[in-house]
């Protein structure tokens, strides 16, 4: 924290208003308000006066046992795995836990060190140290408490994998109520809780449906990449990525329409008439394998709705009504294979 966030903590557990510490310390409120919002610090000769006044030591309000950089937290950590190599666990524990109490606002060495130490104790034969799992999971806890999305995660992960280890699988459930639901790891994590308590079913499809949103997002990402491409005219990036996409539909069993659906905006863009007209022809052709995904036995248990006949009766439809765009595929006025392909 900083010298203003613990002015603010204190000063309001101390049930004191902005005015009220102003007027015990001589100066103005405005003056405490822009401490509190790091607009000003205060004076030096005020730092006894307002330790004293919010019953804390001046260590705590210059942050001299809060705030650690990057640098200080990796250079504690580090030692904290020479002691272990060196010294035995409870007293390379004992360090740990002093160092702690030393910065006990700093989540980041708490998830850190309690990192070490599991990662210690589970690679050693450590005798007794059962012992140490409490504290252990408590640091994990701490760390669990910090407004850094990214130690909070970290926390949770770790949470998860001590209690799923220990086969305690209510507990480790619980954690996963820390991970967004946007987040694939806690589908992921899910599912393998349900394959440890026996619910091969609920298992099977959490991971298919991890699967088959991770092809979607992998095609985003590679379309992202084809844009890039044909942006900065790499042609032959563009065209090594459709062919990724194609392959990607094959391996995942996505029809013959999701393997060609990707050349066309190529084939356009280079004017290819040969090569739009097939993969036109192509698509309206394979329109009905949109489906196919659903009676594949990579996901079988998804459960996919039948898809019914007015829905491909309605994308042929459109297909051809996008085809006769003349703004997209004007240029292939005159191809005999388009004129066909439009007047259907």
């Amino acid at each position: 924290m900083k010298i203003g966030e613990v002015i603010r903590k204190y000063r309001k557990e101390k049930n004191l208003t902005q005015e009220e510490m102003a007027q015990m310390l001589g100066v103005t409120a405005p003056a405490v308000n822009k401490w509190e919002n790091g607009n000003s610090l205060p004076d030096i000769t005020l730092v006894a006066p307002i330790a004293r006044l919010l019953d804390i030591t001046t260590d705590t309000l210059l942050c001299f046992r809060e705030a650690l950089t990057e640098e200080e937290i990796n250079r504690y950590t580090l030692e904290l795995e020479e002691r272990l190599k060196q010294d035995s666990y409870e007293d390379a524990f004992q360090w740990a836990r002093e160092k702690l109490q030393q910065y006990p606002n700093c989540e980041k060495l708490y998830l850190d060190m309690a990192a070490v130490l599991c990662g210690w104790r589970l690679m050693k034969e450590i005798p007794d140290s059962e012992a140490h799992e409490e504290e252990i999971t408590g640091y994990y806890t701490r760390a669990l408490g910090s407004s850094d999305e990214r130690i909070r995660y970290r926390a949770a992960d770790s949470l998860f994998a001590f209690y799923l280890r220990k086969e305690d699988y209510d507990k480790a459930e619980e954690y996963l109520s820390c991970f967004s639901s946007q987040n694939p790891e806690k589908k992921r994590k899910q599912a393998q809780l349900y394959a440890r308590t026996g619910r091969k079913q609920e298992a099977y499809r959490a991971y298919e449906e991890l699967l088959f949103s991770g092809y979607q997002m992998i095609n985003m990402d590679l379309h992202g990449i084809f844009s890039l491409a044909m942006e900065e005219g790499n042609r032959e990036k563009a065209h090594d990525i459709v062919e990724r996409q194609e392959r990607l539909a094959r391996l995942f069993e996505m029809g013959e329409y999701n393997e060609n659906m990707w050349r066309l905006e190529l084939a356009t863009a280079e004017q290819d008439g040969d090569t739009a007209a097939d993969v036109m022809e192509k698509l309206l052709e394979s329109c009905r394998t949109l489906g196919n995904y659903g009676k594949v036995s990579l996901f079988e248990h998804m459960g996919f709705k039948e898809v019914s006949e007015e829905f491909y009766r309605q994308l042929e439809e459109n297909l051809r009504k996008g085809f006769r765009d003349e703004d997209t595929y004007g240029w292939l006025r005159g191809n005999e294979r388009w004129e066909a392909i439009t007047a259907g």
